[in-house]
C-alpha cells in the first residue's frame, strides 16, 4: 500500500507551481528584451509608475485572497477530518 501523502503538502508544492508559472509568465516579456512603443510612451510620459501600481495593487489582491482561501480550506478540511476520527 503506497504512503499517503500529507495534504497540506501537496497544496504547498501545487501553490508554489502556480506562483512560479504566473511570474516566469509576467516576466516572460521583460526578460526577453522586447520593445514595445506603448510601453516606451508610457515610460515617457511618466505613466509607467500608475500601470506598475495598479498592476502591483491587482496582484496583491490576487495572492490574498488566494491565501484567504487557502486558510478557510485548510480549516474545513480539519474539521472533516475531525468530525470522521469522531464518526
Amino acid at each position: 500500500m503506497p504512503a499517503k501523502l500529507d495534504p497540506t503538502m501537496n497544496q504547498l508544492t501545487s501553490l508554489q507551481f502556480r506562483l512560479s508559472l504566473l511570474i516566469t509568465i509576467l516576466l516572460s516579456p521583460v526578460l526577453s528584451g522586447a520593445q514595445v512603443e506603448m510601453a516606451d510612451d508610457f515610460r515617457g510620459e511618466g505613466k509607467i509608475y500608475v500601470v506598475i501600481a495598479i498592476i502591483l495593487i491587482i496582484l496583491v489582491g490576487i495572492f490574498y485572497l488566494l491565501f484567504r482561501l487557502d486558510k478557510r480550506s485548510r480549516r474545513l478540511e480539519e474539521e472533516v477530518m475531525e468530525n470522521r476520527e469522531e464518526g
